[in-house]
């Protein structure tokens, strides 16, 4: 090793990360919707950047989103506008209307008010009860009665400071509630929260079948009354590619821009890039062309790397596209990326927030990349997806007794059998990611 001090020459690669790289990544990672957008915003920046709406209706011309219903031998389409959702009242709105209705005083009004805008989207008062106390000069008990007036409005559970409590309002208003039911809310909800059946059942003197039987009453609660008047914007996922079945046996991957603006040259400033007299502006204007013809390069590339994706997924997942969903074979980045010649990292962001319509329904891309599972069977070479074990385990899951639900430990021996080789750890992380609850909450007592 040479220990000596002195000036060296060395040589080395290094990739830098210029505006049209980063420009171009950042492209290929934007979803449709994402992308009109930022191209909005790029045309506000540079004059020679103009944007044309889609060549086509997305909502009536495009044909994988076309629904024809058949009567007869006649054919008639949807409108899709029919299904535009309208802007709902809110839940502020839904509660002033009936307190306007009451007769109240000014403080009780301002005091109802408060309240009102105090509850969270799902109708839960959050509110520093002490705080509020102090700030409005009342009495604990006035406050109660302020909040019990808010808890006799429309839906019923709004205003509730707990589940508990919210479940307690909606059964004070029901008919013909069981006695067992509001003692069990009343006394032990906690308990029957975490499922505690036997010391419910034992302390209560009745069988585990009744306190099944007050669950199942119970579950006709709303346990969130102020959800359906949250405002909740719908999200339309828009596909990017489309997949079509030929002849039975050949899968063919095209792209969709039936929902991405055009982007286009101002012809207006062709002039004052030729014969402007000022230097200035000229040189604005250049330096604009050739922003603009990086953002066109950027949006071919993004094009070109979405159908390499597509057209590799169609060829390993192709007993997907003809079987069905539960044939889905195991994929990973690298071996896309290692096949089409690029970076794992721009797999990754070439199918973040993308979808592509299938002859089974729409699915984003990353659905398509699953983790492999050893199979126990000598003769079988191939793995199976963890997809396809997920789908094995809804389906054991639903068939089962709910009488005896199924323990993680007997599906992994039921999966054994099926010829999947995998932990009860992975079962219950698995189970986890379906929303599935353990053999324990599972379980019914008649």
């Amino acid at each position: 090793m040479n220990l000596k001090a002195g000036l060296f020459q060395n040589q080395q690669l290094k990739l830098q990360m210029t505006q049209q790289l980063s420009q171009a990544i950042t492209i290929l990672q934007y979803s449709t919707m994402e992308l009109n957008a930022y191209l909005e915003a790029k045309q506000l920046e540079n004059p020679l950047i103009q944007l044309e709406p889609p060549k086509q209706d997305p909502l009536h011309q495009r044909e994988p989103y076309t629904y024809k219903r058949s009567a007869g031998h006649h054919e008639n389409t949807v409108d899709w506008y029919e299904y535009v959702s309208v802007p709902k009242r809110t839940l502020a709105d839904a509660l002033s209307v009936q307190t306007n209705l009451k007769s109240l005083t000014s403080l009780d009004r301002k005091v109802m008010e408060e309240l009102i805008y105090s509850l969270d989207d799902n109708g839960y008062l959050r509110v520093d009860e002490d705080s509020f106390i102090q700030k409005h000069g009342l009495e604990r008990i006035q406050l109660e009665n302020y909040i019990n007036r808010l808890q006799e409005l429309e839906p019923a559970g709004i205003g509730a400071r707990s589940l508990q409590e919210c479940i307690s309002l909606q059964l004070q208003r029901k008919a013909d509630v069981p006695t067992l039911v509001m003692l069990v809310v009343d006394n032990h909800f906690q308990n029957f929260a975490e499922k505690k059946w036997k010391a419910i059942a034992k302390g209560l003197s009745v069988e585990l079948k009744d306190i099944q039987k007050v669950a199942d009453f119970i579950q006709q609660c709303n346990p969130k009354p102020g959800s359906k008047y949250s405002q909740h914007i719908a999200e339309y996922i828009i596909p990017e590619l489309v997949v079509n079945v030929i002849g039975g046996h050949t899968v063919a991957v095209s792209l969709y821009d039936g929902t991405t603006v055009n982007v286009t040259y101002n012809e207006e400033y062709t002039e004052f890039l030729k014969d402007h007299p000022d230097q200035e502006v000229r040189s604005y204007l250049q330096e604009k062309e050739q922003d603009f013809q990086w953002l066109l390069q950027s949006l071919r590339q993004r094009k070109q790397t979405i159908l390499k994706v597509g057209r590799m997924l169609a060829e390993k997942q192709k007993d997907f596209f003809l079987r069905g969903p539960s044939f889905i074979q195991p994929l990973t980045l690298k071996q896309v990326a290692d096949e089409i010649d690029v970076h794992e990292s721009t797999i990754s962001r070439a199918v973040k927030g993308k979808y592509m319509q299938t002859p089974y329904g729409i699915f984003e891309l990353k659905y398509f990349f699953t983790s492999a599972i050893k199979s126990v069977r000598l003769e079988d070479s191939e793995a199976a997806s963890a997809r396809t074990v997920k789908n094995e385990l809804q389906k054991l899951i639903e068939e089962e007794d709910k009488k005896k639900p199924l323990s993680d430990q007997k599906i992994v021996h039921l999966l054994m059998d099926r010829g999947f080789d995998v932990s009860r750890r992975t079962i219950a992380k698995y189970r986890d990611q379906l929303g599935i609850a353990s053999s324990t909450l599972r379980k019914r007592y008649e």
